[in-house]
């Protein structure tokens, strides 16, 4: 079987200060596009993006997505600097050989879970 997720889209009120938010949290680079109305600044990873557009709503009370972090005490901390703020500390996933888990509000209002190993 290939990867489960294939594309996840997380929804953006801000691009700007969203694109700098995900950008310093997981150390990546983010393409932005616009299309007229919409914006969208995907992941290098190829497996989602940010997007903006009408009828796409920031919300803690959607889909969960959890995205990867080599340390997420250092991710937490950063979150917490750049507007966002951890609602779940770092959780040991009681199932053999998995790792922890986090929940933290992203600084569009979306509630997102981080992963780490150790």
């Amino acid at each position: 079987m290939k990867k489960l997720i294939s594309w996840v889209e997380i929804p953006v009120s801000d691009m700007d200060r969203a694109v700098k938010f995900y950008s310093t949290v997981f150390d990546m680079q983010l393409e932005v596009f616009e299309c007229e109305t919409e914006k969208m600044a995907c992941f290098p990873t190829g497996e989602g993006a940010l997007f903006q557009a009408s009828g796409y709503e920031p919300s803690p009370q959607g889909t969960i997505v959890s995205l990867e972090v080599k340390d997420m005490e250092k991710a937490f901390q950063q979150i917490s600097l750049l507007g966002g703020k951890q609602i779940m500390p770092k959780t040991k996933i009681e199932v053999e050989g998995r790792g922890y888990f986090g929940l933290f509000i992203d600084s569009e209002g979306n509630k997102v879970g981080l992963y780490s190993d150790n």
